[in-house]
């Protein structure tokens, strides 16, 4: 889990500086706090059903979990989303949490 957070905060930091938004700690927290919620979501959820969170499946279900429930969090507080940055953030963090699974899984056989 640890490793998918350092993404989520990878993701908040590109974010914020891209559209110059400033990395304030409050604004870090207020960016974040959603995805982290999410996140741990979708590890509950993972560990509900007796995986270790490691294999590509489970970091599928923790990106979906986690981007849907960030997301409804993110309206539900008034920070509000667009079609494009749900679009954004599945991909990005698809592929970061995907991807250092795959890289788990190809260099631990």
């Amino acid at each position: 889990m640890a490793i998918d957070l350092v993404f989520v905060l990878l993701f908040v930091v590109l974010g914020r500086s891209t559209h110059h938004h400033g990395l304030s700690a409050g604004g870090m927290v207020s960016t974040t706090w959603p995805f982290a919620v999410g996140l741990g979501a979708g590890w509950m959820i993972a560990a509900s059903r007796h995986r270790s969170g490691a294999s590509l499946e489970d970091g599928s279900l923790i990106v979906v979990v986690m981007v849907a429930v960030g997301m409804i969090l993110r309206v539900l507080s008034g920070q509000g989303t667009t079609l494009a940055f749900i679009f954004v953030a599945l991909a990005f963090l698809g592929l970061m949490l995907l991807g250092w699974r795959l890289l788990f899984r190809l260099f631990s056989d």
